[in-house]
């Protein structure tokens, strides 16, 4: 069994080559594991907090030195996990790196951390609540400025603060009913079912505007699944390559050049796309392009949009016009391409199909009407803009679903007061929406789950 008073250790900076690689180590024999190892002018044991100091990790048997390094102290509670904690920078590589956390290890009195353990500390010892934590791991795997920007919001509690205030009147609400049931006789204010009835409306529609947020912060935080479609040969590996700024996908002039599904994450205005160039779907009778085509088309069912490619140097066929047909009820975005060429494809037969801001004209192997696209999946997704900087996005699955139990159980109570019923069956109802929301912020969460949540991070964060 893990217990959370160890001192732990691990690598905190991504494996391979580099100018330095960090160990953090965290608990309370922290400084004095650091020491076993550590040759500097001082013991790090009588340096003062915030300190940085030059030295060198030595084998503490062989005396061999393992590295030239920079020991950094932070002493508890100024430190991110609100434990003692020391920092050892030293030479980026597999080798240096790996040499100076088995030394570590092997002088005692530390263990390896699991994935996530040092941000689990900072939620355990009160630093950040659960849903800051969570933000953390969107950061580290943030796409696009505006995920990041996501990410530090809710990691500096913008959510959290939002979290606290609904709490907070829920509370007030049921110390209203409370002091009604059981101080009747005293002159306090009467808890009527309007009263109720005004304070669950003004929760659910703050609640409510959280949620309207959740399909765009759900967008910036996870990227949009975007699968390129179209015959052989209109040019989707061009737009793959011209999306990405550069050369990901062959190009040429045979058809069906493309076999298989090539993924690819991009950044267009500041919306992450999670980009699949499939191959072309058209009949064939070669084996190896024909699971291409299968697997295009399964790409095609699960993708939040698609970018349907026409070639506007030529006649619609009658696959396209299926394919046309099959997509018109999904968020798709035709690209009628090859436009720097003499336009042939009947451009009024596709609108009659797609509205015309989902049509965009593009010469993709020229990098050419890349921002009208741009204006298409913004306008698609985000009504042309994206929300003010300002504006708490909810982007996390989990949040997400307890926003929308803490709302249900607001409306069960909203209705009990228009039917009613005793102030007190209400209160249950009250209160099973303000457990919902503490869940968001860790309180009353169960250990599985914060177990779970923190499996999902990187050994070392």
């Amino acid at each position: 069994m893990i217990a959370e008073s160890d001192t732990i250790a691990a690598i905190s900076t991504p494996p391979g080559e580099g100018g330095i690689a960090v160990i953090r180590i965290s608990g309370p024999e922290a400084v004095q594991a650091a020491d076993r190892v550590f040759r500097g002018r001082r013991p790090l044991a009588e340096v003062p907090s915030h300190t940085v100091h030059y030295g060198f990790v030595r084998d503490p048997e062989t005396g061999e030195t393992a590295d030239e390094v920079l020991a950094t102290v932070m002493r508890a509670p100024r430190s991110f996990t609100r434990e003692d904690v020391v920092e050892i920078s030293c030479h980026g590589g597999i080798i240096a790196v790996r040499k100076v956390l088995e030394l570590l290890l092997s002088a005692g009195g530390v263990r390896l951390a699991e994935p996530g353990e040092f941000t689990k500390r900072a939620f355990l010892n009160g630093r950040i609540d659960l849903s800051q934590a969570e933000a953390v791991i969107d950061l580290i795997r943030a796409k696009s400025d505006q995920a990041h920007e996501l990410a530090m919001r809710q990691a500096s509690g913008a959510l959290s603060g939002k979290i606290r205030e609904l709490r907070g009147r829920l509370v007030e609400l049921m110390a209203h009913i409370e002091v009604n049931i059981d101080y009747p006789e005293h002159d306090v204010e009467e808890m009527t079912n309007r009263f109720i009835r005004e304070k669950c409306a003004e929760a659910m529609a703050e609640i409510d505007r959280l949620l309207n947020t959740a399909s765009q912060g759900k967008i910036l935080r996870e990227g949009i699944t975007t699968a390129i479609v179209g015959r052989p040969n209109v040019g989707k590996s061009s737009l793959l390559n011209a999306l990405a700024q550069e050369n990901k996908a062959i190009v040429t002039d045979i058809p069906g050049t493309t076999r298989d599904v090539i993924e690819e994450y991009v950044n267009v205005g500041g919306i992450p796309l999670r980009l699949l160039d499939t191959a072309g779907i058209r009949e064939t009778a070669d084996l190896v392009e024909k699971i291409g085509v299968e697997r295009s088309l399964a790409a095609l069912e699960n993708a939040d949009l698609l970018l349907l490619v026409i070639n506007g140097n030529e006649p619609l066929d009658g696959a396209e016009r299926e394919l046309m047909a099959r997509l018109a009820g999904r968020q798709t975005i035709v690209i009628v391409n090859k436009t720097d060429l003499p336009v042939r494809v009947e451009l009024e037969e596709i609108r009659t199909m797609f509205p015309a801001q989902r049509i965009v004209k593009m010469a993709a192997a020229r990098h050419e009407g890349l921002d009208a696209l741009e204006r298409a999946i913004r306008e698609l997704f985000f009504s042309g803009e994206i929300a003010s900087r300002d504006l708490t996005y909810v982007s996390n699955v989990r949040h997400i679903h307890l926003l929308k139990e803490s709302r249900k159980a607001l409306g069960d109570a909203l209705a009990a007061a228009e039917e009613g019923m005793p102030i007190d069956l209400i209160q249950i109802d009250l209160q099973r929406s303000w457990e919902a929301l503490g869940e968001i912020i860790g309180e009353a969460v169960s250990e599985s789950l914060i177990d779970q949540i923190f499996s999902q991070f990187c050994l070392g964060k």
